[in-house]
């Protein structure tokens, strides 16, 4: 990977987050000219036609994500929004709705979570981790996301789920076509929702399993959620399909990237990482938080203006777009002491990585903090000497900090 010079932008009207080539920026770069735009009076608009305004303070998104009058999910929360058609034929997303018709569906799966499902996820997450750590020390050095990061929340999700062993090869493959053109192209953003392919087949895949629940059900949560209803009414199979692959591409992407990145930090940084050895019940959750800040996995939201409100200087009307950037919001200034260190003491740390509060905060986050503790105890005990040998070969992206792949030694 090439060195890039050090950036420093001193004029915010130089920065243009709608130019597919800000988003093909070292990293470094993209976070110094969110810092700039955070020093302005009002949001910024970007893009052409009407285009959209970026929220780049931390108590702008915050506020964004906890006021749905204001600023509502739907068409769709990703640039572009998904058409109709393609929402009449896979479903709606949970994260495109507002109103009763999320609060039902949330209701639902939120129920669908119960005691024993959660506690015996937790156990399994932990069985998962200690198995793929060991495979990974076994098989030596090698790329991290195949051999750890993606192997942990696949593996998790499909146990919660209750997927047969025989389905889960041809689900990865699905994910994987899903998400793998969430990016940049040569000349122009290539964004969610172009792997419809994959999306298809992962759906057929998902209603085979949920027939066969109807049919014989078990304690698994797609058992869960073919038996229950929303206000008398069965979840139809669009209704399932949407969530399962909301499930395992959300989940399954979002954890990996944190947890690979989770590699290079502790890497990069010995002193934090030796902190986190010397005593882990007692650093472990801060430096999980600090991992999901520092990396913050999902980069941006969009929102649509649905009633006229005042906020960040600047009064939004109907119909106007709205860009939550959590990137930017987990490096401001204003919350975040030393926004750019990586520190496991950081304390308050309110990152909004699993978003900002609200109807739509992430329902996964207990569970990818699970899995995250669960992965770099079992790495930092069965593979004392691991690291990152070389540095993470990324995704350029407008949408999540992808990581493709990462060169490490387990010892």
């Amino acid at each position: 990977m090439p060195v890039h010079a050090p950036y420093a932008p001193t004029r915010p009207a130089a920065v243009d987050l709608g130019d597919p080539a800000f988003w093909r920026l070292p990293r470094d770069r993209r976070l110094a000219s969110f810092a700039l735009l955070r020093e302005l009076e009002a949001p910024v608009r970007f893009g052409p036609g009407p285009g959209w305004y970026a929220l780049v303070r931390h108590a702008d998104v915050r506020e964004a994500s906890r006021s749905p009058r204001h600023f509502a999910s739907a068409p769709g929360v990703t640039v572009p929004e998904p058409a109709r058609w393609a929402k009449a034929v896979f479903g709606n997303s949970m994260v495109n709705m507002d109103g009763a018709e999320h609060a039902a569906l949330r209701r639902i799966v939120s129920r669908a979570f119960t005691p024993r499902l959660l506690a015996r996820a937790e156990e399994d997450v932990r069985t998962a981790a200690e198995r793929i750590v060991a495979d990974a020390v076994r098989g030596g050095p090698g790329d991290f996301v195949a051999a750890v990061a993606s192997r942990l929340p696949f593996t998790v999700i499909c146990d919660l789920m209750g997927i047969p062993e025989p389905y889960r090869e041809g689900i990865a493959r699905r994910v994987d076509g899903a998400s793998e053109n969430v990016g940049v192209a040569r000349r122009r953003l290539r964004l969610p929702g172009r792997g419809l392919r994959s999306l298809a087949r992962l759906q057929w895949l998902m209603a085979d399993l949920a027939r066969e629940r109807r049919r014989r059900p078990a304690g698994d949560l797609i058992s869960a959620l073919v038996t229950a209803d929303v206000d008398g009414q069965a979840l139809s199979s669009r209704q399932l399909g949407a969530f399962f692959s909301l499930l395992l591409v959300a989940g399954v992407e979002t954890t990996r990237n944190a947890i690979a990145h989770g590699l290079t930090l502790l890497t990069d940084h010995p002193r934090q990482r030796a902190l986190l050895e010397s005593d882990p019940g007692r650093y472990a959750d801060g430096a999980v938080e600090e991992i999901v800040r520092h990396s913050t996995p999902i980069i941006q939201f969009r929102r649509t203006v649905a009633a006229e409100c005042s906020l960040a200087g600047r009064v939004f009307r109907p119909g106007e777009k709205v860009v939550l950037l959590y990137a930017s919001a987990n490096r401001d200034e204003r919350v975040f002491e030393d926004p750019d260190v990586f520190d496991i003491t950081r304390d308050p740390n309110p990152h909004l990585g699993y978003g900002g509060g609200g109807p739509h905060h992430c329902l996964g986050a207990h569970l990818a903090r699970q899995e995250l503790k669960a992965v770099f105890s079992a790495l930092l005990t069965r593979a004392p000497g691991v690291r990152a040998t070389g540095p993470a070969r990324l995704v350029d992206s407008s949408f999540d900090n992808r990581v493709r792949s990462l060169p490490f030694a387990p010892g």
